[in-house]
């Protein structure tokens, strides 16, 4: 099972998503930023690094939101989703294929990863 992180990050009453790009797998699918734990990193530590790989951006992580497990075809990962928000920088596309904020209210308008589903069912119960 691999280590998974992402960011849910507000800024108001919207948060960030990101598509990913065309060529990875699951490709232009929606998503949070966020990554693969390396070895000898905390989840904290691995989501600041993707962050700013990702973004360039700084991030504060907060709280654990929610923590699921996933099965894809190609692999099982555990998704570690924390709150997060911005304390420099202004996201750029490095990585991704766009970035849009959004309300709870527009989740249904994006396609998102299998493995987000529980996470946005989580959002559109809590905000």
């Amino acid at each position: 099972m691999v280590e998974v992180v992402a960011a849910l990050i507000w800024n108001g009453e919207k948060f960030m998503i990101c598509q990913r790009p065309a060529n990875k797998k699951r490709g232009l699918l929606w998503e949070f930023v966020g990554g693969k734990v390396e070895k000898g990193e905390s989840k904290e530590q691995a989501l600041i690094r993707e962050c700013k790989e990702e973004l360039d951006i700084e991030i504060e992580v907060d709280s654990e939101f929610i923590s699921v497990k996933h099965t894809y075809p190609d692999i099982t990962i555990n998704l570690t989703v924390f709150n997060s928000r911005i304390v420099s920088g202004k996201p750029t596309l490095l990585e991704h294929n766009d970035l849009k904020w959004i309300t709870k209210n527009e989740i249904p308008n994006y396609n998102f990863c299998p493995a987000d589903k529980v996470i946005l069912e989580k959002i559109k119960e809590y905000f």
